[in-house]
């Protein structure tokens, strides 16, 4: 007899064959490629209702790109990863769920599981870790938490898309050992733990062929080899072929209408370039998704009984605090001291960043400021604040102070519609206009309204976008013209910086007018219609100096001095890496001006992946804290005050841009070699024998732990401690596993990294408790694969097991013969 899963699963497969039957070829062809920027068609005639996706991976925007329809917003994925925690990641994915359902979304553009593969990759925060069985597992989790909610994931970016430098172009040459061992790892490790229902092929090419045409990637190793029975998505505008697309595996192009699939598919097949039978698999895929999210007709959701309702703000809290890794904490610094005094310091801790740039910006409704959590937490009187540094040394979007709606305007100066504008963005994709809006019709959009400064001096505006804009402020016509882009990049308008146009004197608390009309211009010929451009804006530049000094004198007169810095959208991002890993203005100064005024000084550091702490020796403590979210505010005075402990451990290594081992993400003639094979992330700072700041695996709590013996049966760990500290406390315990042979297998060829992590368990213990906890380690572990045979060789013979708090705190030791 049929187990009951079973038997749901033949139901629904019967479901899509009787549906596909019904299908002519235009039909079958149109399904394939976006009607819009997030949608495929509905197609009545099989009751089939039209697939709507949406960004991730921290919040779910759905098919508006505006603050005027709000979206949880968690922290980000680095610092999901930093948690090390698959059951947390798990119930991230089902809050995430339950937003999708609520914003009428299907299918979630996440996760991201592309590895950290050099320090410079602009867009790190998004993914998880440089380790691929640490993505892998937490990846493993987020995708369960979302499906278990009803919607669908598409993994992403399949595969190598670890650089934004030319990503649309960039040919990454990488070895098939590196490819099984690095890059495809976290994906296989998904596919055969979470059963995805969809994953995302990237921009980029690898080894001479673009992935969206990537037969041997997709067909044979990601559907064959792997079992894979999802929707291949293609990333927004990558697919170039038809032909190459559909041979290629994949399923559908986004966005449309105007793909490479449709009407061209169709013909294509006519012609006689494709067989029907590839266009039918697609299609296959396509509609096996549409009945798993339940908008197929006849056949049963894969998910029944959703799960039961998560406070999206309680969770971002609690996965921010989990995330925070305390790498320093000199004299115990950390929790604050009761009834002390503390000077909060730092443009970020007024104006938080809680989230990286790109596609995975999301709107939340409220944001928890580091300055707002603390003075929530804290005694009236015991906090005071100077910005000290703003690294913001360009203009943002127009947000504080700002009340603007749009107005939309036809050829002839006839208001057609008007729209909400919580803040100087705009952005509409697709058909997402205003209501009564249509794209034949719209010819200006006015972004009108007022500005009420919060300071007296001169204020900077300026514009993002490229055509034809007038600026006008209290009365005043300072632009009109047209801006074009100062390189050839299909994203400036959305990645680009702001261009300065004005600097009129303003005072503070009295309004004035502000106007930015934009004539739309809307290429026929591009694949995405988007309105997209920014109203900026950048408060009065004060003498740094003196900012210096009121932040000295504020450190100098409290007990503990909290320094918050942070990078900004125009060092972390989609669309482009980074040339360094400083911190942009004048932060580093300010943290050596302050902790020489007070010994006591903690700093916060606000950055999506690593940045360079030229002072870290000279402070009592450092706090990584990541991307926080919306609640990140709050999470810091969780932890600050000693409330929660910081549970983070660093899934990525931190060290100087000097020191880093894998620094190139810039192609030459269009190729990008990955000349360190294996050797990425901490196997690449062992191998090259460099002390990063802080390595990989590394974290504190406010308790100490003893590591008192580890026992090895074959795979299974079991590893026993001690809470010797004086408060309750997490561990994260750490398996790594090191051939014995290494040394011998590198001088015949076959080298492999010294160690790599092979798992890990957290325990929770109050103090002077003895746990006992027992990891797995998995086969894999003790693989290789054999560019000779094309398949994974296990690796008999000795290996030493690890034990430890990091990669290089690695407390006992056993070994084990397989």
């Amino acid at each position: 007899m049929a187990a009951p899963q079973e038997t749901a699963d033949e139901t629904r497969e019967a479901a899509v064959e009787a549906a596909l039957r019904k299908l002519d070829l235009d039909a079958k062809a149109r399904l394939l490629a976006g009607q819009d920027m997030w949608s495929l068609p509905a197609l009545p005639e099989i009751g089939l209702k039209s697939l709507v996706m949406s960004d991730g991976p921290i919040g779910v925007r759905g098919v508006r790109w505006t603050a005027d329809d709000p979206s949880i917003a968690l922290p980000s994925p680095t610092a999901l990863a930093a948690t090390w925690d698959p059951e947390l990641a798990r119930r991230a994915g089902v809050l995430l769920a339950q937003e999708a359902r609520r914003k009428g979304v299907h299918v979630l553009l996440a996760p991201t599981v592309n590895l950290h593969r050099s320090p410079l990759g602009g867009r790190h925060f998004e993914a998880y870790s440089e380790d691929p069985y640490l993505t892998g597992v937490i990846g493993t989790g987020y995708v369960q938490g979302v499906q278990a909610g009803g919607v669908g994931t598409t993994v992403k970016h399949f595969v190598a898309n670890d650089a934004e430098t030319d990503r649309l172009t960039v040919n990454n040459l990488i070895s098939e050992r590196a490819l099984r061992e690095l890059y495809l790892a976290p994906f296989e490790a998904i596919v055969e733990n979470a059963h995805p229902w969809g994953i995302m092929t990237a921009y980029n090419s690898v080894n001479g062929t673009t992935m969206t045409e990537h037969r041997y990637l997709v067909n044979e190793i990601l559907r064959d080899e792997w079992g894979f029975d999802g929707v291949n998505v293609s990333d927004w505008t990558a697919a170039r072929s038809t032909v190459g697309a559909i041979e290629g595996g994949l399923d559908v192009a986004m966005p449309g209408p105007k793909t490479v699939y449709g009407e061209a598919l169709a013909q294509a097949v006519r012609d006689g370039e494709v067989e029907e039978a590839k266009v039918d698999a697609a299609v296959r895929n396509v509609l096996r998704l549409a009945a798993r999210v339940g908008i197929l007709e006849g056949a049963e959701p894969a998910v029944t009984e959703l799960p039961d309702t998560v406070d999206g703000e309680a969770l971002a809290r609690e996965i921010a605090r989990r995330s925070f890794v305390l790498v320093r904490n000199e004299r115990d610094a950390l929790p604050l001291k009761p009834h002390g005094t503390v000077a909060l310091i730092g443009a970020a801790a007024r104006d938080a960043r809680v989230l990286g740039g790109g596609s995975a910006t999301v709107f939340p409704a409220r944001i928890v400021s580091p300055l707002d959590g603390l003075t929530a937490a804290l005694p009236d009187g015991s906090l005071s604040y100077a910005v000290g540094a703003d690294p913001n040394t360009e203009l943002a979007v127009a947000d504080q102070g700002f009340e603007l709606r749009a107005v939309c305007r036809a050829a002839d100066g006839d208001v057609i519609g008007t729209g909400s504008a919580p803040n100087g963005l705009i952005q509409w994709m697709g058909t997402d206009l205003p209501d009564g809006v249509t794209h034949d019709r719209l010819h200006t959009v006015e972004l009108t309204g007022t500005f009420t400064p919060r300071e007296t001096g001169p204020h900077t505006f300026g514009i993002k976008g490229m055509g034809a804009f007038t600026l006008r402020i209290d009365g005043t016509t300072y632009y009109d013209d047209v801006q074009r882009p100062a390189e050839d990049e299909p994203f400036a308008a959305f990645f680009g910086a702001p261009v300065p146009r004005a600097q009129p004197e303003l005072t503070a608390g009295e309004p004035v007018e502000v106007s930015l009309t934009h004539e739309v211009a809307v290429s026929e010929d591009h694949p995405m219609k988007v309105i997209g451009f920014t109203l900026a804006h950048q408060e009065p530049q004060r003498d740094p100096e003196e900012l210096f000094a009121e932040a000295v004198a504020a450190a100098r007169a409290a007990d503990t001095a909290v320094v918050v810095v942070a990078t900004t959208e125009r060092v972390e991002s989609e669309g482009f890496d980074r040339t360094d890993l400083t911190l942009p203005g004048r932060q580093d100064d300010l943290v050596r001006a302050v902790a020489a005024a007070n010994p006591n000084t903690v700093v916060v550091v606000n950055s999506g992946s690593p940045v360079e702490l030229p002072w870290r020796d000279q402070v009592a403590a450092v706090l990584l804290g990541w991307f926080p979210g919306q609640e990140g505010g709050a999470a810091l005075a969780d932890v600050l005050t000693g409330e929660h402990e910081p549970g983070g451990r660093l899934p990525t290594t931190w060290g100087s841009l000097a020191d880093a081992p894998v620094t190139q993400v810039v192609p030459r003639d269009g190729e990008l070699p990955y000349r360190e094979g294996l050797f990425i992330g901490y196997s690449a700072w062992e191998k090259e024998s460099r002390t990063p700041s802080y390595p990989f695996g590394h974290g504190l709590g406010y308790t100490d732990w003893t590591y008192e013996s580890v026992e090895v049966k074959g795979t299974t760990v079991r590893v026993r401690l001690r809470n010797s500290g004086t408060r309750a406390g997490r561990e994260v315990v750490q398996v790594y596993l090191a051939p014995a042979e290494a040394e011998a297998e590198a001088e015949a060829g076959a080298e492999r990294p010294a160690r790599r992590l092979a798992g890990f368990a957290a325990v929770e213990a109050p103090p002077g408790e003895v746990v006992e906890v027992t990891v797995e380690l998995p086969r894999r572990a003790f693989e290789i694969w054999d560019e000779k045979t094309d398949e994974w060789s296990f690796v008999k013979g000795s290996y030493e097991i690890q034990v430890g708090r990091s990669i290089s705190d690695r407390r006992l030791t056993a070994t084990t013969n397989v």
